[in-house]
């Protein structure tokens, strides 16, 4: 008894860890939404610049991603886990103390490239530090922990800038980080990958191609689109990413093949995941700064207003579990969709100056319901999408893909916003987010008929449908 409780203990240290570093860098995806208005009062700055206080975050993370866990499995898991935590944590003290609203977005960059340092590693190392029998529950618990970070950003950091001030939705984070290097350096073991190479010009490529898209789009309303500027981003951005596609096809070891995306499963739950992101993240970004900007509520108001939809996942998931156990993946996922495409279109349909709270709930309940049921048996297609030995690159993948989609849509939907409309008044206000909600339904809509391509049940090979039973059976004991 006693050796199997030393057995044990790595692994709830593991989990502990992870959960908490996880649930930091999720939540600093959504924690800033809130406090928009507070930071472009404090600091100043236009559309466009509280769109990069986002954005340097998503697009930093989201193209460092799968670098970041190439980096661990080269040169040590913990040892790059330890770096990229404390890059994180400093850069939350750096963007609490920023004087600028230029500062604040340099430093939520950085912040990014903490983040994808440190969460791609947290799954190797809790997946290295839990026996496979335990592994589905713990990586249930992890999930779980970062939906709830998901959940309750708007609501945190509405509070923290409504009772304190918007510096502490970043300040949060050092205490937190300063607690963890210690407990992480002591109790996490340290592994490696064996034969892992760096792909330094995929990165190259990847980060430069989307860095122009998202700049080019962020700035096109203020600069023009046929601006020189404007238009060598785009170029130039879309370029790079071809030279991307066609480099993941040819190189030996690229950080994402290519080769992967002509299986179904794989291309549908992943561009699948990119659209929805896209029209969820983008509308989100609009909706919480509505709620102050044009209907007047506080911050804490405004987050505690999106806890329905936000919120609904950590409700309905364990029962989309059991609907994907029993019907398979593909019609929960395709079903989500649909439903988080309608939930924004009745946002869309009822938004102005005077919009009562009641008019608002059924998008956000029916909202709130497609994302738990997209979300809950997302990751499992992701894994049975691929052999074994490619789920951490399926997975990066899979969450840069996401990030990616959540950056391009505050950049093309706080466009079509500006074109639209403004932040002027409150007719303005409407008058700029009700298309471009419209739109963030129409890619969430897009994005269910993407999730068909994903084969059915019946489908699947031998080999999948044997790993999926044996995650089945793991999950349950």
């Amino acid at each position: 008894m006693k050796q199997h409780t030393t057995g044990r203990s790595p692994a709830v240290w593991a989990l502990v860890i992870t959960s908490i570093a996880g649930f930091m860098a999720a939540l600093d995806n959504l924690v800033v939404t809130t406090a928009l208005p507070s930071i472009r009062t404090s600091l100043g700055g236009e559309l466009e610049d509280l769109e990069w206080t986002v954005n340097a975050y998503t697009l930093t993370f989201a193209v460092l991603l799968m670098f970041g866990a190439s980096l661990g499995d080269r040169f040590g898991r913990r040892r790059l886990f330890l770096i990229g935590l404390s890059v994180f944590t400093g850069a939350s003290a750096a963007a609490a103390l920023s004087p600028g609203i230029n500062e604040l977005i340099t430093f939520r960059a950085v912040q990014g490239v903490g983040a994808a340092i440190m969460m791609p590693l947290t799954l190797t190392l809790l997946t290295a530090a839990v026996p496979p029998a335990r592994r589905g529950a713990a990586l249930g618990v992890f999930s779980a922990v970062t939906g709830l970070a998901v959940a309750s950003g708007p609501l945190i950091g509405g509070s923290l800038t409504e009772h304190i001030s918007w510096q502490w939705i970043f300040w949060l984070n050092v205490p937190i980080g300063l607690l963890l290097l210690p407990l992480a350096r002591l109790r996490l073991a340290e592994s490696y990958a064996p034969d892992a190479r760096l792909d330094v010009p995929g990165t190259l490529l990847v980060s430069g191609g989307l860095f122009g898209i998202v700049y080019g789009l962020v700035n096109a309303n203020a600069e023009g689109w046929t601006s020189g500027t404007v238009l060598a981003a785009l170029i130039a951005g879309f370029a790079l990413i071809g030279g991307f596609i066609y480099y993941g096809f040819r190189a030996k070891n690229p950080i994402l093949p290519m080769r992967l995306f002509r299986n179904r499963a794989f291309f549908g739950i992943n561009i699948a995941g990119l659209l929805m992101f896209l029209g969820m993240f983008g509308s989100i970004f609009l909706l919480s700064q509505f709620l102050q900007g044009a209907l007047g509520y506080s911050p804490t108001e405004a987050g505690l207003r999106m806890l329905p939809w936000t919120g609904m996942p950590m409700l309905v998931a364990p029962v989309a579990g059991v609907l994907a156990d029993r019907f398979g993946g593909r019609p929960v996922v395709v079903a989500g969709l649909a439903l988080q495409a309608v939930g924004l279109a009745l946002f869309a349909m009822v938004l102005a100056p005077d919009v009562s709270y009641a008019a608002q709930l059924p998008g956000l309940i029916v909202g709130g319901v497609g994302m738990a049921l997209y979300f809950a048996p997302a990751a499992s297609l992701v894994m049975s999408s691929v052999r074994p030995s490619e789920q951490g690159i399926a997975s990066g993948a899979n969450n840069a893909l996401r990030e990616v989609g959540g950056a391009l849509g505050v950049a093309v939907l706080a466009t079509v916003f500006s074109s639209q409309g403004g932040l002027g008044s409150a007719q303005a206000f409407a008058a700029g987010t009700v298309p471009a909600v419209w739109i963030g339904a129409g890619v969430v809509a897009l994005a269910a008929l993407v999730a068909l391509l994903i084969p059915g049940r019946s489908a699947r090979t031998p080999e999948q449908a044997e790993e999926q039973e044996e995650t089945r059976v793991s999950v349950a004991a």
